[in-house]
């Protein structure tokens, strides 16, 4: 079927291998704990003072971004249209409308090729960015996404391709836009400026970093539609995968500065009243009001909510089609036009804006009907309340080729900014053939869907808004004509038409439906909204993914859901684990940590000790191996300690067999003779290992025995931490005590933040590589970790919720025995490990 993806479709593309995922758990190491020790109340409130001033900042600047793009497509398109009509007008009459289409023709493929070329400089810029977005705040790090040049080719970039006259809005890339603003400005620096530095040491970490594009994102929301609620919302639903209570708060004190930051500029510059706030947002649908003459009207009754889930049922059938189509368009540009050189990408735009420029002028010319104008002239400000949008709905009315009195209905919808069409199928009472709207649906639908995907910024809102009006406004008029239902609002059928096909495309519900309620400013609109989303999402669900996620699965990107499946629960933590493990020791030699961090790409290694029965004549005569059996013999007398602690509370506990019991076990304990219980049973329970030093890093010449040879976990120290600390020079030599090795401040290991030096770029003559690194204090000794017979749902709940980047998997007498990262908890992973579960069944 059109609709349905088939297994082998499904099958061609898989997570990649090569996204990273950000760090947004602590690392609780030594120089870490350092700063808390000097942490009072004074400096945390300072911190959080900080904190919000910046979330002002971001809110503010988000609106700025917002005005300037609103400000110049305003500007490019007045300037396009004035031309454009004036020449129709004159050439109507003179017979030379080639030359009004050659004139559009010029100014469309002007703006889309700068457009394109903006891209070209900065490709991450193409397309709306919120799957992007959605991949960086479920915990994903996309190269390029939240740096400043894609922000300022985004934003310059969209006002060309909405000025182009291409299908189009810049409501998506507004929210690229706020979320790189977000990630950028508590940072005081950027790689694109580099000689612009600011001493500002607070927030160089994933986890501020990733709270500030939650709060970017959500401004983005409510700088487009006037929105801030549901941009919260937004950031909730579409992305966050740890939230709190705290950054709610900040998220929607930002999304309201964004919101009144950007009505306070376009209010003041459009009606010249500073401080009026007239103008909520970018897009704004105006007051739904019925006439005062026609007493029988109602927006809306409990009859029409048959209608409207009829509609529902509809949008999400629309929605699952655009998306199967713009899927497959997106393949084929994969396949056939992202391999060749960048220029074919420009020529791809440029035909499509040729393609579109000449079908909305021939359209215009040809396929439109003369309708009356009689009944919009005499309701006047009862339609539409709200200042200046009544004159805003007459006088986007094109007359092309009309006698007086009469307005040509497709030209009205096509030679318009999108959004002047929007408010003429919510608003005006004029009617629109049911020819024209059909006809207008369908060709907006197929080129909207060969638009998106291009070589521009493009946002999908709008396009998708415009085509469901035209779907809601044509029922309603089937209703009134064929059924004779007077009594409905047909500006009500033409936002619920817009709800169902929105719903059926991108499949938000929550967001969306208090989006388009803050749009409307009409509370009474809720529950139709509502029922009109849950049942397109449903309904497309049944068919395929929304557009977002399928853009998602295309790049390759290791998406985590909200939950994983049921069946899914069959499997335990050792069954999808990476049991092949490439470790450091406490202590280690520089030549190994180069050779590993050089022959391996992984991102984090385990610290760890091996547990051999000959360590007393392995200790003999090597400094080396001496301090690391020292590290695990400390580590294993805390674990003994505590573990008296547990038996002397067990002596005091009533029951006399428990006291018995402990009596019996510590008999056994107390001779001075011998070595800790739980050494003896480490010691007891493994055979002697081949004699392999610790400063021979992992070889692919070992055998099975020496790879899964038993060790010890200690903690989980990260490459960005070993490279630092290589480029510092922080190490000791053999004939010194590792005290000796030179201690960094948490300033100092998070200074290169967020890109660290590259262990390749690292020069080697000024290393000894016989030097010894004692990584002890800068792991993290207390990471999260699952036992290997933990079901998959627990462990895939604890890695989503914390934000993890690694999850070890450890036994019950604490050694590892494999990791977990992102790419073994994606759904085609746990997948194939569940077909593989049910071949050895």
């Amino acid at each position: 079927t059109i609709l349905g993806e088939t297994h082998e479709e499904e099958d061609e593309i898989l997570p990649r291998k090569d996204y990273e995922s950000l760090d947004y758990d602590r690392c609780i190491n030594d120089p870490y704990l350092e700063v808390l020790e000097s942490m009072d109340n004074k400096k945390a409130q300072r911190y959080e003072a900080v904190k919000w001033v910046v979330v002002f900042a971001i809110g503010v600047c988000t609106g700025l971004v917002g005005l300037f793009v609103d400000f110049f497509v305003r500007l490019f398109t007045q300037l396009k249209f004035r031309v454009v009509q004036s020449s129709v007008e004159e050439c109507t009459e003179k017979g030379c409308l080639a030359l009004s289409l050659l004139e559009l023709l010029g100014f469309n493929l002007t703006f889309v090729f700068l457009a394109s070329l903006l891209v070209l400089i900065q490709p991450v810029a193409a397309g709306s960015g919120i799957p992007e977005i959605k991949c960086y705040l479920n915990g994903v790090k996309v190269p390029g996404v939240v740096r400043l040049r894609t922000v300022v080719c985004k934003a310059m970039g969209v006002l060309f391709s909405v000025a182009g006259g291409l299908f189009v809005g810049k409501e998506g890339p507004m929210i690229h836009s706020g979320a790189v603003v977000g990630a950028g400005l508590p940072q005081f620096q950027s790689i694109s400026l580099r000689k612009i530095q600011f001493n500002f040491p607070y927030f160089r970490s994933d986890r501020d970093k990733r709270d500030f594009v939650s709060a970017g994102a959500a401004a983005g929301v409510a700088a487009a539609f006037g929105a801030p609620i549901g941009g919260t919302l937004f950031s909730l639903e579409e992305g966050s995968s740890f939230w709190n209570q705290g950054l709610t708060w900040k998220v929607l004190f930002c999304s309201m500065a964004a919101t009144f930051t950007l009505n306070f500029f376009r209010s003041g510059i459009q009606f010249g009243s500073w401080g009026s706030f007239q103008l909520p947002g970018l897009l704004n649908f105006g007051e739904f009001k019925c006439s005062e003459s026609d007493k029988k009207c109602h927006l809306w009754t409990a009859v029409d909510l048959g209608f409207f889930i009829l509609m529902g049922i509809v949008g999400g059938l629309l929605g699952a089609t655009f998306n199967c189509l713009n899927k497959r368009l997106a393949k084929y540009r994969m396949r056939n036009v992202h391999p060749k050189p960048k220029l074919v990408r420009v020529l791809e735009s440029l035909l499509v804006s040729l393609t579109t420029t000449v079908v909305v002028f021939v359209a215009s010319m040809v396929l439109g009907e003369c309708r009356q104008m009689s009944s919009t002239s005499h309701s006047g400000n009862d339609t539409v309340s709200l200042q200046g949008m009544s004159e805003d709905v007459n006088s986007s009315i094109k007359t092309f080729f009309c006698p007086n009195e009469t307005y040509n209905d497709m030209a009205t919808l096509f030679f318009n900014p999108q959004e002047s069409a929007i408010l003429q199928l919510f608003h005006q009472d004029g009617t629109f053939s049911p020819v024209t709207l059909s006809l207008f649906f369908l060709l907006y639908f197929l080129l909207s869907c060969w638009t998106y995907g291009i070589s521009v910024p493009s946002g999908l809102f709008v396009p998708s808004l415009l085509c469901g009006a035209a779907f809601g406004r044509l029922v309603a008029n089937l209703l009134k004509s064929y059924i004779g239902l007077d009594h409905i609002y047909s500006g009500t059928f033409a936002l619920i038409g817009a709800a169902a096909f929105l719903g059926g495309v991108v499949r938000m519900t929550i967001s969306l439906t208090v989006i388009l309620i803050e749009s409307t400013n009409e509370i009474t609109y809720g529950l139709p909204i509502m029922i009109t989303l849950m049942v397109a999402k449903w309904t497309g669900d049944f068919f395929n993914k929304g557009i977002y996620d399928i853009h998602v699965n295309l790049r390759g990107v290791p998406l985590l859901e909200w939950e994983t499946e049921v069946e899914m629960d069959k499997l335990r933590a050792s069954d999808i684990m990476e049991p092949n493990l490439t470790y450091v020791y406490p202590h280690t030699r520089i030549q190994s940590l180069v050779s590993i961090l050089r022959t391996t790409v992984h991102h984090a290694f385990p610290v760890v000790t091996e547990n051999r029965g000959n360590e007393r004549e392995f200790m003999k005569g090597n400094q080396l191996i001496s301090n690391n059996i020292k590290f695990k013999k400390s580590s294993i007398l805390t674990r003994a300690g505590e573990q008296r602690k547990r038996s002397q509370s067990m002596k005091s506990y009533p029951s006399s067999e428990l006291r018995n019991m402990c009596d019996e076990h510590i008999a056994t304990e107390e001779p001075p003779e011998k070595e800790d219980l739980l050494q003896q049973m480490l010691e007891r329970r493994y055979t002697p290992y081949p004699n392999l030093y610790p400063d021979q890093s992992p070889s692919e010449e070992w055998t099975m025995e020496e790879r899964f040879r038993p060790l010890t976990f200690h903690g989980l120290i990260l490459r960005s931490q070993l490279v630092t600390l290589l480029v510092r020079g922080v190490c000791y030599s053999e004939s010194q005590s590792s005290a000796s090795q030179p201690r960094l401040s948490h300033a100092e290991m998070s200074e290169d933040y967020p890109r660290y030096p590259d262990i390749h770029d690292l020069d080697l003559t000024l290393l000894n590589p016989r030097m010894i690194v004692d990584v002890t204090p800068y792991m993290n000794p207390s990471p999260f970790a699952v036992s290997p017979n933990t079901h998959v749902s627990q462990v895939f709940n604890l890695f989503r919720t914390m934000g993890l980047r690694h999850l070890p998997v450890v036994n019950a007498v604490g050694e590892i025995v494999g990791i977990i990262t992102r790419h073994n908890l994606t759904h085609e992973f746990l997948q194939a490990r569940l077909r593989q579960h049910y071949q050895t069944i």
